[in-house]
């Protein structure tokens, strides 16, 4: 086992998924299997996610569009979560998610505009104090 990789994934997975309310994917995976979990965690946060070839807050603004235009809300919601983490403005995810309209249709924009309300309220930052 990779010692460094696991270092690596343990600090990404703090920096993205400290205090992210609802159920963690890991935790979903671990619950079928621990070992594949593990793995799956060490690729996707271990590699992917930290890699630094984009900054954290690119990446993260990017998996919000994407699965906003897949209109995959639960997942959608774990990462918003993620994007304040690392650094994101809620109006700059709200930009991101208004982008995929044109791409995702008006449907997939008002169910993640929806999620990233619930989100922005869980953690007390709703009503946004500036509306443009």
């Amino acid at each position: 086992m990779d010692k460094k990789n696991i270092e690596k994934t343990k600090k990404t997975a703090a920096l993205y998924f400290k205090d992210v309310q609802g159920e963690k994917p890991f935790e979903l995976w671990k619950a079928f299997d621990k070992e594949l979990a593990k793995d799956l965690s060490l690729f996707i946060t271990g590699k992917m996610y930290a890699r630094e070839k984009i900054p954290h807050q690119t990446r993260q603004l990017v998996t919000v569009a994407a699965l906003t235009v897949l209109n995959r809300t639960d997942e959608l919601s774990l990462h918003i979560q993620a994007a304040l983490n690392v650094g994101c403005a809620p109006a700059e995810i709200a930009e991101v998610i208004f982008q995929t309209a044109v791409y995702g249709g008006v449907p997939a924009t008002n169910a993640a505009l929806k999620t990233l309300r619930q989100v922005l309220q869980d953690k007390g930052l709703w009503p946004l104090e500036e509306n443009n």
